[in-house]
């Protein structure tokens, strides 16, 4: 399902950034990527698994575009590990990857894998080797979404690779983010970008969160402790009467506190000529962005960076017989130079902010499985805020 672009954005309700965004202020801004989406939303009510309630998808991320099945040189980080991202170990062994990058839910993982595999087969992609092992992210939206029902199918898999495309791209609850909860708010999918200026290489960094992670305490924005004073409009069960014992006894602190561990998958891309090495040190930098706004990788976290480069576009190997190459002459790349890389560390660490509290503003408040309610982020106290400290930019 393609969705049209939301309407309110974190720089449309004032709050201040650092940096020059590219013109669509998303991932779309680096030139050839693509973004899709397939959301499934439906059912209401006790949850009965299989039936529903469901709140979940699938975002797919084309470093390329649809029609150009050519590699990108990657790179990966991860803040805290309990999670899961398909293909990190091969990258890092080799520091390429092919095919797109998708993100889902946690249960979803291993069929949206398989079903990339099935894509790429059917849309002819062709592979560098006899096998192919897709990227692929996930976060757990398990507290909103019938998430061991199986919902997610291959063909929905297909309709996000299918209907991506450049230009605005939706955020919110869409895709993989449509079940995900940020600072005890409604949270799901943010994108933003940066646009270095010529001097230090006129390059785009842009990034794509889906976010599911933070406590109401931590909540920063604009450097203020904001989340401290937003306590009066907590997730809370509509109907705590109708809900199973067990469930009333696990979730119940965490509706009055908001305290809950959870995760971010965060894609960094650039059309910068970088290598390996040096997409790797870029993929940490999202860290940093989130600890503007108060993350701090909990314990049982799932904060996993992926960054990839659409330069060097010619990279890919050519396969002779399985596995021999067809031929052993040296490649030519291109790099930036490693002295100079600190503008798009920068870039990447202010893009990754605004890309999560894009997805932050964008969010609808929401009833999920067992009737729980997820406020959505209060625009107006937060603008409040920002005018008490003469930070609001409107």
């Amino acid at each position: 399902m393609t969705v049209m672009a939301a309407p309110m954005r974190a720089r449309e309700l004032g709050i201040p950034f650092s940096g020059t965004p590219g013109t669509l202020n998303a991932i779309t801004d680096v030139p050839g990527v693509e973004v899709g989406y397939s959301t499934l939303w439906s059912g209401s009510g006790i949850l009965k698994v299989g039936e529903g309630p469901v709140r979940t998808g699938v975002t797919a991320i084309l470093p390329r575009g649809r029609l150009d099945a050519r590699p990108c040189l990657g790179g990966s980080f991860a803040l805290n590990a309990g999670g899961e991202f398909t293909g990190f170990t091969w990258l890092e062994e080799r520091g390429i990857f092919e095919g797109p990058v998708l993100i889902t839910n946690t249960h979803s993982l291993g069929l949206v894998r398989d079903a990339a595999i099935q894509w790429m087969r059917a849309r002819r992609w062709p592979r560098l080797i006899e096998y192919v092992v897709p990227m692929v992210g996930e976060t757990f939206d398990g507290f909103f979404n019938d998430i061991d029902g199986g919902h997610i199918e291959s063909a929905h898999v297909f309709e996000a690779l299918d209907s991506a495309r450049g230009g605005p791209i939706a955020e919110g609850n869409v895709g993989g983010g449509a079940g995900m909860i940020s600072y005890a708010y409604k949270g799901g999918t943010g994108t933003s970008s940066r646009r270095l200026p010529e001097k230090e290489g006129g390059y785009t960094v842009g990034v794509l969160v889906q976010s599911n992670y933070g406590a109401r305490r931590h909540l920063r924005i604009a450097g203020i402790r904001i989340g401290e004073a937003l306590t009066g409009d907590m997730p809370r069960y509509l109907d705590p009467g109708v809900l199973p014992d067990d469930l009333k006894r696990r979730y119940a602190s965490w509706c009055t506190k908001g305290v809950v561990e959870g995760s971010i998958i965060v894609i960094v891309a650039t059309d910068a000529p970088l290598l390996p090495h040096q997409l790797r040190r870029l993929a940490k930098r999202p860290a940093l962005g989130m600890a503007r706004i108060g993350g701090i990788g909990t314990t049982l976290s799932g904060d996993l960076f992926l960054a990839f480069s659409t330069a060097n576009a010619d990279l890919g190997e050519v396969v002779g017989e399985f596995p021999a190459p067809a031929c052993i002459d040296p490649y030519n790349v291109r790099m930036h130079p490693n002295l100079a890389l600190t503008a798009l560390f920068e870039a990447a660490i202010d893009a990754t902010e605004e890309a999560i509290l894009n997805a932050l503003v964008a969010s609808d408040a929401a009833e999920g499985v067992n009737g729980l309610y997820v406020p959505c982020l209060p625009h107006s106290r937060v603008q409040e805020t920002l005018r008490a400290h003469n930070l609001l930019t409107i």
